[in-house]
């Protein structure tokens, strides 16, 4: 067989894997790349000298995929989890703690956020219960408008906000509770009488597990693996165009004929490709918008006095123009080890993509003021390495789940092909993982073995 893999980010390698795993080295494996360089969002460079993450840092320690994925490539030694410190989040001038017991910030109860919001705030999400709420049934809404309409502005702005830049680069207004929120949702269409009872509900139970790992040298660790398993032809700097069905399989430009194709690609090429073949499956997937994002990593002295803490999330409407930090010395204590201090800084929310015009220097600045800001201390950065990510992330938009049962729907009478992608089950690199595996699958089915 002959098949085709057309994006070579975590969900396009890890089908190329489990394709050449089921099909055996008899299998002709194209990978096609439109970068100079695998791992789409997972970028692994150097900072005063060593290797950082400068895309995604960290994985849901929770989930399996991960970690399954390491052992069976024999690199499990990489596996490290944090150190256990909370972050803070940054709002009205000064820092506060996290709050705990939340669901991506949205309290069950008051307590959860006395501190962060101000009395009235507090007092409107205690009578909460006492109001009616009006919830339909398999229906979805943006976050924003639910949290904002049961608790108030504050909870959406400084508790909310936060937690959900760091997933999707967005906003509470640009997310939608059904896909973003999967077990608040199913709370709600139980009937839950309360926003407050359905986040109790929702709530995982509390456990001691680690709730996020990552490599100790950086995602490249697990893409080189991922690549050398694979053994595919990569072709990199390559757009694939033209996609066709033919009497026997598929033909793609510029790779030819083939018996098979994934399409492992960003949503809105994903639409350009299936639109002559899938109409409906490609106007849905043409709905889901994209968010760009900068990160800038700073190498400080060691003994910088950073917070003891794993980072600082920025309340929205705050001044400043960072949206958070990440003190990775501080959350991973392999690279405590290290003899510089380390921070990562992160710009850019959906709807807003000036960040991405602002040079490096400019980029620099602002967050090592920012972070002076925050933290109080003069800085003064050894190293600094900007990483900017146009389109790195999808919008959870209401609706989200419908746009992808279209998709998906609408490859049925298409066999040899299959989809994968952050666009579709989720954004984190476990379940990107799983888009992979299941796409491989769908088309080993097709294969017959």
């Amino acid at each position: 067989m002959r098949i085709a893999v057309v994006g070579a980010g975590i969900s396009g390698l890890v089908a190329a894997y489990r394709l050449r795993t089921a099909l055996g080295p008899g299998l002709e494996l194209v990978l096609v790349e439109q970068s100079e360089r695998v791992g789409g969002i997972l970028h692994t460079g150097e900072v005063a000298g060593e290797p950082l993450d400068l895309g995604a840092e960290a994985f849901v320690g929770r989930r399996p995929e991960i970690p399954a994925l390491l052992t069976e490539l024999g690199i499990d030694e990489q596996l490290v989890y944090p150190a256990g410190r909370r972050p803070l989040i940054w709002s009205g001038g000064r820092v506060h703690p996290l709050p705990e017991r939340t669901l991506m910030g949205i309290p069950a109860a008051p307590e959860a956020v006395a501190g962060l919001v101000d009395e009235a705030t507090l007092a409107r999400i205690a009578d909460e219960p006492t109001r009616p709420l009006h919830w339909v049934r398999g229906g979805d809404v943006a976050v924003a408008d639910l949290v904002a309409d049961r608790f108030g502005e504050q909870v959406v702005r400084r508790s909310v906000d936060p937690l959900l830049g760091g997933v999707y680069a967005g906003l509470a207004n640009s997310i939608g509770v059904r896909a973003a929120l999967p077990p608040l949702a199913a709370a709600l269409d139980r009937g839950a009488a309360s926003l407050s009872q359905a986040v109790a509900e929702a709530l995982p139970p509390p456990s001691t597990a680690p709730v996020f790992g990552g490599l100790r040298d950086g995602y490249r660790v697990l893409l080189d693996a991922l690549l050398a398993a694979a053994r595919p032809d990569l072709e990199t700097g390559t757009a694939a165009k033209n996609l066709e069905r033919t009497p026997t399989g598929w033909r793609l430009d510029p790779v030819g004929e083939v018996d098979a194709v994934i399409l492992a690609t960003p949503a809105p090429v994903t639409a350009a490709l299936l639109a002559p073949l899938a109409p409906d499956a490609a106007a849905a997937a043409a709905g889901i918008e994209l968010s760009s994002s900068v990160v800038v990593a700073l190498a400080l002295p060691a003994d910088t006095a950073l917070p003891d803490n794993s980072g600082i999330l920025v309340a929205t409407g705050e001044s400043l123009r960072a949206k958070a930090f990440t003190l990775s010395s501080r959350k991973w204590t392999h690279l405590a080890e290290r003899g510089v201090a380390l921070v990562r800084a992160s710009f850019g929310r959906f709807g807003d993509d000036t960040v991405l015009a602002r040079t490096d220097a400019e980029l620099v600045a602002a967050a090592v003021e920012d972070l002076s800001t925050v933290t109080g201390l003069d800085l003064a950065p050894s190293d600094a390495v900007v990483q900017r990510w146009r389109g790195g992330l999808p919008q959870y938009a209401p609706g989200h789940t419908e746009r992808v049962a279209a998709i998906e729907s609408g490859l049925a009478g298409l066999p040899g092909l299959a989809v994968a992608g952050a666009y579709l089950h989720g954004v984190g690199v476990p379940a990107c993982a799983a888009s992979g595996t299941a796409a491989a699958e769908r088309i080993v089915v097709h294969a017959g073995r």
